[in-house]
């Protein structure tokens, strides 16, 4: 197979045009009447009784908010409610097109797409599946043990409703034991996955869910449910194109698209503005597809209004995606009778709008087309509000009752939630060939595990194992032991990455395992992020430490707190490869270990020698965390010059927190961040010919820090200093230097001196060495600050 496409001049220079497809706009036609055959009277009603549901959840949310009551019930609710009234079609039409192993992601608008696809997985699950489900969830069961039912299925939406309305409250019996909220409400056993409190976020994951069901084979499709305003983000477009990249069908060994559809909750309006006509371009967003891939995403334009139409085109779509045709793109027109949120005044639409909208309301519009159709009569719409509304007021009134959190157990469960501390157990992985058949991996095999030779000089010959070769090392085993490991980023193929440290990965594989993301890295992340909370592992890299801010959100509120927002039901084990950069000036070659390592719910790890990158790189492809590792790039031909018995070829692990002392010393603990451990061992010998004899503590790991051993050297030498390549104001140096004081205040001899790079843009390579922190640099810092007798 070439590695490349062949870019053909002698087409493309040619003299053509560039044709576009008709949008098909409300193209559907046909009335209850005409979809008895495929979905037959019994469906048809059950469609008008969950969309009943839907309206009556969402009526006792609002009067909740601003009234402070509903049906005698009274309370006082503080927190936040984005309220579906006027759109139940659009979730109820989709929901009715889905298989049970089908996912959906929302926005924070999505209490409708929760009860939808719940309660067609009970429709469609048998009772003892449906017990096996309710029973993992005892909290909440707990919450139902004093009610009577009739059935398992009507036990199930109690249960559902319950959960909600509990997690929406707040309390302990809510799916997230009421740390989520009303905009995290899910539960994924209903293939129900997180919705999203912040705007377009679902794009990406969605699309990262549908990555692995293509990766792993298995036939059913994810849903990105976005509003109409979200298409004003990039990431979605980054998601889109992700999604529709022409290898997936040209160069993977399984063709075609990811199986996600894009579905554009269009109600006209981003908050306030109006996004036809005010605060967007595209007119419809149906359009946009155009934009994307020469198949215009297959976009239809629908009533979102009518549930059957909206469960029509859904079932298209899904069919094109279970043949490989995807992405797909829905542009579901409805409209919001309520404001963007409860203190919403809704000063920017007429009353006549709103009016007029009303006369279109999906249980109106529906209810008269199941009369009509002959289906249902009115006895069964007063039946069935009469049952909607005691079933709401009495789920309601129980999730009232619920108990809260004790406030002495608040901060001690977040804790247990941010970070699982778990392994994943081994998943084999049969399907590659043998290791030894890899050149590199035999490579490696032949090269000298220590960096010295017998006289004690470095071996520069490219004969000793190197930091690129450890990570190598790593990333490959681990290939074969989790079927489901992939991993992508920009230029990782053929190229090899950041250093070519993946170089020789192509001989053993496939495009599925080992793919060239576009250079999106909001997509690059949060592909990663939906891909593990469907139980994969991925391992992704950014080129370098400063492209992370292309992907701040999906790092800080994606990645960092999916595991606690869903009280610890979802995992995260995805390794976020970091290049710190050199030699390239201020935009590619800075220390950004900061940022994240003061994000809650990430391990940050920033290793400096082979032997410490093998085994922590172990140990983050072991774990359920997310880990963040840090690579500097003037390290990935260092060799292994500390631990005296070189790195062992077999497999170990180095535990994530726990800082290494390289160097022994009594006189100052000098505490080093990434690659600033040589000059620190260069400065200890300056130091020791002047008669101070430092110890050298390499952190290897910065969140968490191992601040028990640090404290152990402090409490011997009394001195800290602290290293660090990164500017110094806001830096990791800092806040260790903070939390060391705190801890060993009692047997310092002087505050800790934090030495590190100053508070400027990064220079171009010719002043790199008046830049950061030198041997001479440190040596003098040290000397002045503590030991001016001497």
């Amino acid at each position: 197979m070439p590695k490349s496409q062949f870019i053909n001049p002698a087409i493309l220079l040619q003299r053509d045009k560039i044709v576009f497809k008709n949008i098909p706009v409300n193209a559907y036609i046909r009335t209850a009447k005409d979809e008895r055959k495929r979905l037959g009277c019994g469906r048809l009603m059950n469609i008008y009784r969950t969309m009943a549901i839907i309206r009556e959840f969402e009526t006792a949310l609002a009067d909740i908010k601003e009234k402070g009551s509903y049906q005698g019930l009274t309370h006082t609710y503080n927190g936040p409610v984005h309220l579906c009234i006027g759109e139940e079609a659009a979730a109820v039409g989709q929901a009715y097109a889905l298989g049970k192993s089908d996912f959906i992601f929302g926005s924070h608008r999505s209490h409708g797409e929760l009860i939808a696809k719940g309660f067609c997985f009970i429709e469609e699950t048998d009772d003892d599946e449906l017990i096996r489900i309710m029973e993992s969830e005892p909290a909440v069961c707990g919450g139902l043990t004093e009610q009577s039912f009739d059935s398992v299925k009507e036990l199930a939406e109690d249960f559902l409703l319950y959960g909600a309305f509990s997690e929406i409250f707040a309390k302990a019996t809510g799916f997230q034991k009421g740390f989520g909220g009303s905009m995290h409400v899910f539960f994924a056993p209903f293939g129900v996955y997180p919705n999203n409190a912040i705007v377009g976020a679902s794009a990406p994951i969605a699309t990262g869910a549908a990555l692995f069901k293509k990766i792993n084979r298995e036939n059913s499709i994810a849903i990105a449910n976005i509003g109409d305003g979200a298409l004003g983000c990039g990431v979605v477009y980054e998601a889109m194109n992700f999604a529709a990249m022409d290898q997936y069908r040209e160069l993977w060994e399984d063709k075609g698209g990811l199986p996600v559809l894009f579905n554009i909750i269009d109600n006209g309006y981003g908050m306030g503005g109006q996004t036809d006509g005010e605060t967007m371009a595209f007119g419809s967003p149906a359009r946009v597809g155009a934009g994307i891939s020469p198949t215009q995403l297959h976009a239809e334009r629908i009533n979102g209004n009518n549930p059957l139409a909206v469960y029509d085109a859904t079932l298209r779509q899904r069919e094109r995606l279970l043949k490989g045709e995807g992405p797909a793109l829905l542009d579901v027109v409805t409209y919001r009778i309520k404001g963007h949120s409860q203190s919403d005044k809704m000063q920017y639409r007429e009353k006549e709008e709103i009016d007029a909208w009303r006369k279109h309301d999906p249980l109106l519009l529906y209810r008269k087309d199941l009369i009509e159709s002959g289906i249902a009569d009115e006895n069964f719409f007063r039946t069935t509000h009469d049952e909607v509304t005691e079933k709401i007021q009495k789920l309601c009134k129980l999730a009232l009752e619920a108990p809260y959190w004790p406030c002495e157990q608040v901060k001690d469960y977040l804790k247990s939630v941010t970070y699982s501390n778990s392994n994943i157990e081994k998943r084999k992985e049969d399907d590659l060939p043998p290791k030894e058949n890899n050149s590199r991996y035999r490579e490696i095999l032949a090269k000298k595990r220590f960096g010295l030779d017998a006289n004690g000089k470095k071996i520069v010959d490219g004969s000793a194992y190197s930091v690129n070769d450890a990570i190598f090392e790593a990333v490959f085993t681990k290939f074969y032991e989790d079927k489901t490991m992939i991993s992508y980023g920009e230029d990782v193929r053929d190229w090899g990455g950041v250093c070519s440290v993946y170089k020789g990965l192509t001989e053993t594989l496939p495009y599925r395992k080992l793919f060239n993301a576009p250079i999106s890295e909001a997509a690059i992340v949060s592909g990663a992020v939906g891909y593990a909370m469907c139980g994969g592992r991925a391992v992704i890299e950014i080129m370098f430490a400063d492209f992370m801010a292309r992907a701040g959100d999906e790092i800080f509120n994606q990645l960092a707190k999916w595991q606690a927002m869903s009280a610890g039901k979802l995992k995260m084990p995805v390794v976020l490869r970091v290049s710190v950069g050199t030699k390239y000036g201020t935009q590619h070659s800075q220390d950004w270990t900061a940022p994240v390592s003061h994000i809650p719910g990430l391990k940050v790890v920033y290793p400096a020698t082979p032997y410490d990158c093998k085994g922590l790189m172990n140990t983050a492809l072991l774990g359920s965390d997310p880990v963040v590792f840090f690579e500097s790039q003037n390290l990935y031909v260092e060799a292994e010059y500390f631990h005296k018995e070189g790195v062992p070829e077999d497999y170990y692990e180095i535990p994530i927190g726990v800082p290494d002392i390289k160097r022994k010393g009594t006189d100052i603990t000098i505490i080093t961040i990434g690659p600033a451990l040589y000059a620190a061992i260069d400065a200890a010998e300056e130091l020791k010919r002047i008669g101070i004899d430092a110890e050298i503590l390499d952190a290897r790991s910065i969140s968490p820090f191992g601040y028990e051993k640090a404290a152990e050297s402090i409490t011997k030498t009394g001195r800290i200093a602290i290293v660090s390549y990164a500017c110094k104001s806001g830096s990791v140096a800092e806040s260790i230097a903070s939390g060391l004081t705190e801890r060993c205040f009692h047997c310092l001899k002087g505050a800790p001196l934090v030495i590190a790079a100053p508070d400027t843009v990064v220079p171009p390579i010719e002043y790199e060495q008046e830049y950061f922190p030198t041997a001479s640099h440190i040596v003098s810092e040290i000397t002045k600050t503590f030991f001016t007798a001497k």
